[in-house]
């Protein structure tokens, strides 16, 4: 099997994404498809896969092209720096809120993780307590998260006015993805689209904050071929 030369600082996931495309291409004369680099590297979102190589392209490892099937070609060796590994643990709702998971929040076994850039996050988010959650709904897409983004978040307790939070409702046995607004009755939980109406908790209604966004990683569909 053909490798690539491992520099400075590339996550595992990032090496071996390297050296299943030099290898495929090696054997099949063109570069594999997103779809077989997750199948190959044991990744099960397109849009995780598609977030390594946007990293890879923009540490001058990889050329892409955009406009075609395949558009990928090796190139360079430029180190990403320190990564931070962020395991992926299920599914946060930005729509009409969802049934809580039956345990507490550990809420889904984990599916995957996701290695991030230390350089890309604000240093006072580089804690390991960082998880992800994939996004099923469009009720925040005017704060520019889509339905298939993945959400990167620091858990809390209390949020400020205006964050976006995971947000448990144990009464209603729902949680949802949404912004964070105390007033004077209680709470609102504000979806970032004119579609959906805010969420309103009063103040004796049980609401368990656990986590804040941090990031996104966005879902790029036409790359998933």
């Amino acid at each position: 099997m053909m490798m690539v030369r491992k520099s400075k600082g590339l996550g595992e996931r990032h090496q071996k994404i390297l050296d299943f495309i030099a290898s495929y291409q090696r054997e099949h004369k063109h570069p594999p498809s997103i779809r077989e680099i997750g199948e190959h590297c044991n990744i099960s979102s397109t849009s995780v896969v598609n977030y390594y190589l946007d990293q890879l392209e923009k540490a001058g490892q990889l050329e892409r092209d955009r406009k075609i099937s395949r558009g990928m070609r090796l190139v360079g060796n430029t180190p990403l720096g320190d990564m931070l590994r962020v395991p992926v643990l299920g599914v946060i709702q930005a729509g009409e809120p969802i049934p809580i998971p039956t345990s507490d929040f550990n809420p889904f076994s984990a599916e995957d993780s996701v290695d991030i850039a230390a350089s890309l996050m604000p240093s006072r988010e580089k804690g390991k307590d960082l998880f992800a959650l994939h996004v099923q709904g469009d009720s925040m897409i005017d704060a520019m998260v889509n339905d298939g983004d993945i959400v990167i978040l620091k858990p809390v307790v209390e949020a400020r006015n205006g964050e976006m939070v995971a947000v448990w409702l144990n009464e209603r046995n729902e949680t949802t993805l949404k912004y964070f607004y105390k007033e004077k009755e209680g709470y609102r939980l504000q979806p970032a689209n004119p579609a959906y109406k805010p969420i309103m908790v009063k103040k004796n209604e049980s609401l368990d904050i656990k986590g804040k966004v941090v990031m996104v990683i966005r879902k790029v569909d036409r790359l998933a071929a």
